[in-house]
């Protein structure tokens, strides 16, 4: 029973050394590898060596850091001392996140759709939806241009949008290194 117990573990662990370097050689082709290792690698045993899991994963990182910045500028309406522009720019940029949350749901669901009898028209719709929220983050951003907007205010939302980006982006690179 030892020994049994000894093959098991040592089979457990050479496995998830190959899912772990499956996304580590995956996640090269990023454009933001050492965040992507970071993000993925604790879904390894999920993801095994699967590219389609793998980006499906990638993708549910990028939703759940798309969500928690809506949050985090939500938070920044019920802050003192907020300006009628700002509070316009954070309004317009949550509405921007809602979309890029609506974007990446349908990458997800083109995704699931590869299999099916037209998979360049899903593969092509997964890519221009994940592009599509790289935009929709982007014109948050583009709201400071426009608005006199704190330099506090500026940085929250900047630092949030910029990993919002920096998910997509590897998300987007896994699906278009996937055939």
């Amino acid at each position: 029973m030892f020994i049994s117990l000894v093959n098991s573990t040592s089979i457990y662990s050479t496995s998830l050394k190959t899912y772990t370097n499956f996304i580590k050689k995956s996640c090269y082709t990023t454009t933001y590898p050492s965040l992507c290792v970071k993000t993925l690698t604790p879904y390894a045993s999920v993801v095994k060596t699967n590219s389609l899991k793998l980006c499906n994963t990638a993708l549910n990182v990028a939703i759940q850091t798309t969500n928690n910045c809506s949050a985090t500028v939500s938070k920044l309406t019920s802050q003192k001392g907020i300006t009628r522009p700002e509070a316009h720019v954070i309004k317009d940029c949550i509405g921007e996140l809602k979309d890029a949350v609506y974007e990446l749901k349908q990458t997800v669901n083109a995704m699931k759709h590869l299999g099916d009898g037209d998979r360049e028209f899903q593969w092509a719709n997964a890519k221009t939806y994940a592009s599509a929220a790289i935009t929709d983050a982007d014109t948050c951003i583009d709201g400071f241009t426009e608005r006199k907007v704190s330099l506090v205010v500026r940085n929250k939302i900047k630092s949030c949008i910029s990993g919002v980006e920096k998910h997509i982006s590897n998300s987007l690179s896994l699906i278009n290194h996937l055939y």
